[in-house]
């Protein structure tokens, strides 16, 4: 019998809606954990999940106050898909985490990869999450696919939120949601739209200057 979302989803057994709180959409509470990336092209600010993605979210704080981040440039930008960063490298393939130990993906029937979620990169390899995040960029979804994914055992309230808000259900139990952004989309359009050589790397540098740690 599947119990994770992911098996869950596989399966195609219909998941209890009652279950589901989408955390991402809702007025952040007071005290809660914000994260203000500043970069070349203007500010990003996003609210943190500890309570669902509670490895990812430390792990992102302990790098971002140890100024791990800065001066990381984006090494992706996908254009209506996400744009990627926190790779020293700057290939998609570097970076550790805090303890230098890849930790595992964490999901959660809460989370999904609305437009303006962060997300853990790991590569496409499960479990295998280091310092790389992206920044979900696409603001619709067709029809078509929102059929398919009820279809394929999406809850309905998902759905209909994907095609409010927009996102890319396909990186949903790949990918780990540790974030929402809650200010600054415009910079994020600003920099999906930047001129890329052919690996989708901007052909000027788009940098993270540094990340302020704060709350709500």
């Amino acid at each position: 019998m599947p119990t994770t979302p992911e098996e869950i989803v596989a399966h195609n057994v219909k998941i209890d809606e009652s279950e589901i709180t989408l955390v991402q959409f809702n007025t952040p509470a007071a005290g809660t954990k914000t994260a203000t990336i500043k970069t070349s092209m203007g500010d990003i600010k996003m609210v943190l999940f500890p309570d669902e993605a509670p490895k990812a979210v430390e792990n992102f704080l302990a790098l971002a106050e140890k100024g791990y981040y800065n001066g990381m440039s984006f090494y992706e930008v996908l254009p209506s898909i996400r744009i990627a960063t926190g790779d020293p490298d700057a290939n998609g393939s570097g970076g550790e985490s805090a303890d230098g130990e890849l930790f595992k993906d964490e999901y959660s029937l809460n989370l999904w990869h609305f437009n303006g979620a962060v997300a853990m990169d790991n590569g496409g390899v499960p479990d295998a999450n280091g310092s790389r995040f992206y920044i979900v960029q696409n603001s619709s979804i067709t029809n078509e696919l929102a059929e398919e994914m009820l279809d394929g055992g999406f809850p309905e309230k998902v759905v209909d939120k994907y095609l409010k808000a927009g996102g890319v259900p396909n990186y949903d139990f790949k990918d780990t949601v540790f974030g929402q952004v809650i200010e600054g989309k415009d910079v994020v359009e600003k920099i999906a739209a930047v001129a890329r050589d052919e690996q989708n790397k901007p052909s000027e540098d788009v940098t993270i200057t540094s990340i302020e740690i704060g709350t709500v």
